[in-house]
């Protein structure tokens, strides 16, 4: 008889318990393949359909994004997971105006290359939990034999019986990883967003900085010209000419570093958004927002990362699948597959009494443990439950020590942000206007009102790089209060495959 393996019934490691029943022309027992056929359907009546569901899986991201994530937006700036016509249009509106952050987050979201991938690896891992809620695919058998004038006709139709028994757990299971793959796609949109806040923090202030550069480039070629003259009239030494030249080439080199750092940065928001070349020649403001007049409280800031946090919350969750797979393997230890069949074997010869003769039966396969006990398996199961738990702790310590340094940053940036913004600039600002008026009352040179103006603009971009900063950490604070550290996501992430087999195999 020819006999189709089944995927978790390796015929190596089996042995069969044939009942044959009598030829039909005797006593026949109820159980046939209209019964065997009838309890198939049965089952698949009462097990249900799973099916793909991206737009449940999109609803679900956004749910766990939450309304303090970097990437809470409402409208069209939903993450989508493939272009759209909608999307493209919606894009094209947006960049019509000068990008700020909000917008840029939104762009992000409705067409980065790295959310279209979230979302497809979101999707594999959706098609995987469809898979495992499915009843498992029956196996059917058939074969011919002739032994002179006998021929005989074997057909078998098998069912994963152990697949069938645990379906409910592997489905549970299969769910609880797809609630994980939820978490980690949550978490690299999150961290998109963030990426792109930062990238335009950046670009502004590198823009806005190579701008007040000009301006002290053009101060310093005033400086070096007017020393040229005062030293071909004869006024000036040769030192003191090549100061104001020395300070006329430092300005230049500045600013030339300053406009590579703003293309630099400018093309790294570029990817982050996902623009194309004719869609790269987007406008920035030409400032970052003003600083908040003060902070808000921020209370149980630890507390709130532990809470909220995706990786967190990701981390928990693979634990609890890891638990569940490791009280399957327990339960299969001895015996991790079992197949019963229907088999129908028809035998025709040239006999006059016996032209044909008909036997029906069960076939039961199942593997003997002899040699494998199963304490390999249940050995890595626990070792598995083991590293996800210390996973958990570990990822709660992080994310406990990274909202506390975050916080910490948030409040430092702003007291020295603020510091130049109320003080230090406006003592510039009296320090000029007393030079000024001391050069117009003839009590100061020329080159001391070009020192002050120098000194100006390195406070003005002192005080420019303090308010980036700012900005910076209030996206780092919103992240690890909420989102996920990527050393921890990338963590999480390379472990998924050793847990995703904790449970398989059986």
């Amino acid at each position: 008889m020819f006999h189709l393996p089944s995927r978790a019934s390796p015929r190596s490691d089996c042995y069969r318990i044939h009942s044959w029943l009598r030829p039909s022309h005797g006593r026949r027992r109820p159980f046939s393949f209209k019964n065997l056929a009838g309890v198939a359907g049965a089952l698949l009546v009462l097990s249900g359909c799973a099916a793909v569901a991206p737009q449940a899986d999109r609803d679900a991201v956004q749910a766990l994004l939450g309304p303090a994530s970097p990437a809470a937006l409402t409208g069209d700036a939903r993450p989508q997971p493939a272009p759209d016509d909608a999307g493209r249009a919606a894009v094209a509106h947006l960049l019509r105006e000068p990008v700020d952050a909000q917008a840029a987050v939104r762009i992000a979201l409705l067409q980065s290359p790295r959310v279209q991938q979230a979302f497809a690896t979101l999707q594999l891992s959706d098609a995987e939990r469809a898979r495992a809620a499915t009843l498992p695919n029956p196996v059917l058998g058939f074969g011919r034999l002739r032994e002179g004038r006998r021929l005989e006709i074997d057909r078998a139709l098998g069912f994963d019986v152990l697949g069938l028994l645990t379906l409910p757990w592997q489905a549970r299971w299969a769910g609880q990883r797809h609630e994980v793959a939820r978490l980690e796609a949550a978490q690299q949109i999150a961290q998109l967003a963030a990426d792109t806040r930062r990238a335009w923090v950046r670009a502004v202030a590198a823009q806005q900085g190579v701008a007040y550069l000009r301006d002290a480039r053009d101060a310093a070629e005033t400086g070096a010209a007017l020393a040229r003259r005062m030293a071909k009239a004869g006024n000036w030494s040769a030192l003191q000419r090549t100061r104001e030249e020395l300070l006329q080439a430092d300005a230049a080199a500045q600013l030339a570093r300053a406009e590579q750092a703003a293309v630099a940065s400018r093309e790294q928001l570029t990817r982050l958004l996902g623009l194309s070349r004719e869609q790269a020649a987007y406008r920035l403001p030409d400032r970052l927002p003003p600083l908040p007049a003060s902070l808000p409280e921020r209370a149980e800031v630890q507390a709130t990362a532990l809470r909220e946090r995706l990786d967190v919350r990701a981390a928990q969750a693979q634990l609890r699948a890891t638990a569940d797979a490791q009280g399957l393997t327990q339960a299969t230890r001895f015996v991790d597959a079992l197949e019963i069949g229907a088999v129908r074997n028809s035998s025709f010869t040239n006999d006059a009494e016996r032209g044909r003769s008909t036997e029906r039966g069960v076939e039961l396969s199942l593997p003997i443990p002899l040699f494998d006990w199963g304490q390999a398996r249940s050995a890595r199961a626990e070792a598995l439950y083991l590293q996800s738990a210390a996973r958990v702790r570990a990822t709660a310590v992080q994310a406990a020590s990274e909202a506390r340094e975050a916080h910490a940053a948030w409040q430092t940036t702003w007291q020295v942000a603020h510091r130049y913004q109320a003080e230090v600039l406006p003592l510039r600002q009296k320090v000029n206007d007393e030079m000024l008026l001391r050069y117009n009352g003839m009590l100061a040179s020329v080159w001391e009102l070009l020192a002050e103006a120098r000194a100006s603009a390195l406070a003005v971009n002192a005080a420019m790089a303090a308010q980036r900063d700012f900005w910076l950490a209030d996206t780092d604070l919103l992240l690890a209060l909420t989102g996920a550290s990527p050393a921890g996501l990338s963590a999480l992430q390379g472990d998924g495959d050793a847990v995703a087999t904790a449970g398989g195999g059986h």
